[in-house]
């Protein structure tokens, strides 16, 4: 018995030792798993196979019996050679949007000899505070694991993951002295969390229900779960320094600040920023690293930005130097492995500010190599050449690509491939990795794949890379969608971005640009016009992509025949012209009930998608009304100074609140002309602004228009409104 009892004590230690290591998946594992995720057929058609570790993560395709092989030296590597099979075989694009099927051929093409690519940086970023408020806001598990097998296809390994961070700073807070209702009343509400852990603003749209601070847990133990299954490291947050006006009640002697004020939020939606140097700092940090790394384990590298858009207490160079060496040495107290990521936004957006002398100080008051900077918007203005290579720190190129999730046609992006390139030659070591830092996914996916596969060396010129957009975009192989593709490429996507729409979704002005508008858009508008009526072209429109591309283009041309009926419209005030004026008015709101039209031809070009998916995340009546409330007030009025900022190009927005602003406009120019009046824009602005509050509150369902078939309602409107069009 006794001999019995011993063969099975280490039997069960055997057993012990081995189930984890018969549990544990592979890179193999779960290559395939995604590969099935994306399509059982093409699972079934691919062989993931092992490769040697080496210095650079590569793979490599070659045909296997029938069958595509794909080697690579981790997972991550197998994805993105999968994705290389899928573009330039395949001819297909996969989605990050989790609801758009992939769209495979009915015979998978074999692989032509032999492709090997290696990566040319050890780190491929991507993400942005902003889009976790843009866009990801109320995504739920099934939408992230689409997105996450996206990233690793375009072979990112370094993702940015700061969901749930408020459930960790619930628990923090508590530990230091707060009650409940004081601490989910200091977090903002979901839609502004990005903001909230930026330290631009407080309280705004709170108190933060419990209901999301659960299911925010549950859901970022799943992404980093998958993300580091498939080989990247999840950039988690750590403490920067901002802290509630509460705890300077329980702790009077710590050295806490306000921060200035943020785009005209006022009290009592300040924030305050707690000095690095005072005993308290430390403390935070460490309890904030411990409790963060028990919930969603640690890669040891973490997203620090104190100053974003704010400025520090103290310009002294010695100061901002004592800042990041505090800051630095708390991390390392809390984690000795840390490493900090900072990104270098603040750099840019207050670069008058930041002059050498003071980002030196920052940059060297933290050992080299444990700070790795986000060159955060290069396609604009790379800062690394400002500033010296930060000074020592190595950093990653980024390419930022939107603001506001516009979902405008925008991004300097072969412009932004030639700088690249430059930066590869004259950056050396520094340069340690390649990114992107859009802030919405409402946007064309081409430029980030297209700056993605900088990291890679494909070798791949770029008249072969549009002309191969084109072909996934359709299918297969395309005359016009080549011509197109090329034409947008060289004429639209030929400056960086900014804050950008068609004019009628932004409040009326008269005689004026809209607040967050620019004079022009930046291309010949000739040539906008030209590629979407050669898009037209084509015989039939079946690729989801494809009719991306067309209501893209469409909505821009939309917008630039507005412009037109506008400047008559407003001409015809100032000339007193009650006949031009009534023409110009109804054509004005016919376009944008067409704009509705056009863009209700794809869910992810309607209002009804984004708010459905705030509804859907709350599991009563009251939290769906509080969910959409933060949903409704993001795109519209978002709050501060920064109404319209996130507009959008959406079917439901384009038919209700914007067509409801502009027959407003119109209505009351038109009475004003007809009564022998002045049209009063102040009072205006005031009217308006009480529909908008009114219209971000609401519950109201939103109605769609009915659609028919894309193309031929394409080709009506280009008809309708060519006189309209250059």
């Amino acid at each position: 018995m006794k001999r019995f009892a011993t063969f099975l004590g280490i039997g069960m230690a055997l057993l012990a030792v081995l189930v984890p290591a018969v549990a544990q998946a592979t890179d193999v594992d779960e290559a395939r798993a995604l590969a099935a995720r994306l399509s059982p057929r093409l699972a079934g058609h691919v062989n993931f196979v092992q490769a040697p570790a080496a210095q650079a993560d590569y793979f490599i395709l070659e045909n296997d019996g029938g069958k595509v092989k794909i080697s690579g030296n981790n997972a991550c590597a197998m994805a993105t050679g999968l994705n290389h099979y899928l573009k330039n075989y395949c001819r297909t694009t996969v989605s990050w949007f989790a609801d758009v099927p992939v769209e495979l051929p009915d015979v998978f093409p074999p692989v032509v000899g032999s492709d090997t690519v290696c990566a040319r940086v050890p780190q491929r970023f991507f993400l942005n505070y902003c889009t976790y408020g843009y866009t990801m806001v109320f995504w739920q598990w099934r939408d992230w694991e689409r997105f996450i097998d996206w990233m690793a296809l375009n072979g990112v390994n370094l993702p940015l993951a700061i969901t749930g961070q408020e459930s960790v700073w619930y628990e923090v807070w508590k530990k230091l002295g707060m009650k409940d209702e004081e601490i989910r009343s200091y977090f903002t509400g979901p839609a502004y969390l990005p903001w909230h852990r930026m330290a631009n603003i407080d309280a705004w749209c709170g108190p933060l229900p419990k209901h999301w601070l659960d299911t925010q847990t549950a859901l970022q133990k799943q992404i980093v779960a998958r993300e580091r299954a498939l080989n990247m490291r999840p950039v988690l947050p750590a403490f920067a320094g901002h802290v509630p006006i509460r705890i300077q009640e329980l702790y009077p002697k710590a050295d806490i600040k306000p921060l200035e004020v943020w785009d005209e939020f006022e009290k009592p939606y300040n924030t305050y920023f707690l000095d690095s140097e005072d005993p308290l700092y430390t403390k935070i940090q460490k309890l904030f690293i411990k409790e963060q790394t028990r919930l969603f384990g640690t890669d040891h590298i973490y997203g620090i930005d104190p100053f974003n858009e704010m400025s520090p207490p103290n310009w002294e160079p010695e100061y901002l130097g004592r800042v990041s060496k505090h800051i630095y040495q708390s991390l390392a107290a809390a984690d000795p492995k840390a490493e900090w990521l900072q990104m270098a936004w603040f750099l840019y957006y207050q670069r008058k500010d930041w002059i050498p002398e003071r980002t030196r100080a920052m940059m060297q008051g933290v050992p080299q190599g444990k700070m790795t900077m986000l060159d955060y918007f290069c396609e604009r203005m790379e800062v690394w050449r400002m500033h010296n290579g930060f000074y020592g720190q190595p950093f990653i190129w980024c390419y930022l690509g939107n603001f506001g999730g516009s979902s405008a046609m925008q991004g300097n992006v072969l412009e932004a491939g030639q700088k690249l390139e430059k930066a590869y030659q004259e950056a050396g070591s520094d340069l340690i990795g390649i990114g992107s830092t859009l802030e919405g996914l409402d946007v064309q996916q081409f430029p980030y794949e297209y700056i993605l596969d900088k990291a890679w060396n494909y070798q791949q010129t770029d008249s072969v890379a549009i002309a191969r957009i084109a072909e996934r975009h359709v299918g297969g192989e395309s005359m016009p969608a080549r011509l197109a593709w090329w034409s947008l490429a060289q004429n639209v996507f030929v400056h960086y971005a900014y804050t950008r729409g068609p004019q009628f979704n932004f409040s009326p002005r008269m005689r004026e640009k809209a607040k967050w508008t620019r004079d022009d858009y930046y291309y010949y508008p000739d040539h906008m016009v030209q590629a979407w009526l050669t898009l037209l072209q084509q015989p039939a429109i079946t690729r989801d992509a494809m009719k991306l591309d067309v209501i893209a283009a469409g909505r821009e041309v939309l917008g630039l025949a507005f412009n037109k009926a506008k400047a008559r419209f407003d001409e015809a005030y100032v000339n007193r012209d009650m006949a031009a004026l009534q023409v110009n008015g109804k054509l004005m709101l016919d376009i944008i009930t067409d704009a509705d039209r056009l863009t209700a031809h794809h869910p992810y070009c309607t209002v009804q998608k984004w708010i459905d998916m705030a509804r859907d995340y709350g599991n009563t009546p009251q939290l769906k009304d509080y969910y959409e409330m933060n949903a409704r007030r993001l795109i519209t009025t978002w709050g501060g100074d920064l109404d319209d900022y996130a507009n959008r190009s959406w079917a439901g927005l384009i038919g209700q609140y914007y067509h409801t602003r502009w027959k407003m406009y119109v209505d009351e120019v038109t009475a004003d002309v007809r009564q022998g009046k002045t049209f009063d824009q102040e009072a205006f602005d005031k009217r308006v602004f009480a529909y908008e509050l009114a219209w971000a509150d609401d519950h109201t369902p939103i109605p769609l228009p009915a659609t028919t078939d894309l193309l031929t309602f394409s080709r009506q409107l280009a008809e309708k409104y060519a006189s309209l069009l250059p």
